[in-house]
């Protein structure tokens, strides 16, 4: 889906190394930090990071942004105890056709 968006192959190529990553600016790095922050068990978003977070976001995009990565890890949760299997939706250098 975020190639039908317009990011480029390369980028979701290199999520896994946001961190050191030159494709990603440090809004996305701080936001992916976030995301790892709570969905990873062993991590927590501490006092730092939120507030490099709210230095990037205002109150009801944190809110969306929040949202959205809660709705994830539910979903896959949810997909993974009912052995639901990927859905493909993205498969590299290949785009859907809409």
């Amino acid at each position: 889906m975020s190639s039908e968006l317009g990011v480029a192959d390369e980028k979701i190529l290199a999520l896994e190394d946001y961190a050191d990553s030159p494709l990603y600016d440090e809004k996305e790095k701080t936001a992916l930090e976030y995301a790892d922050a709570i969905t990873l068990s062993d991590r927590d978003v501490d006092d730092e990071l939120f507030a490099r977070v709210k230095g990037f976001f205002d109150d009801d995009a944190l809110v969306e942004l929040t949202a959205a990565i809660a709705w994830e890890n539910s979903s896959s949760k949810f997909n993974r105890a009912l052995r639901v299997p990927s859905q493909g939706l993205w498969v590299r250098g290949e785009r859907k056709e809409q």
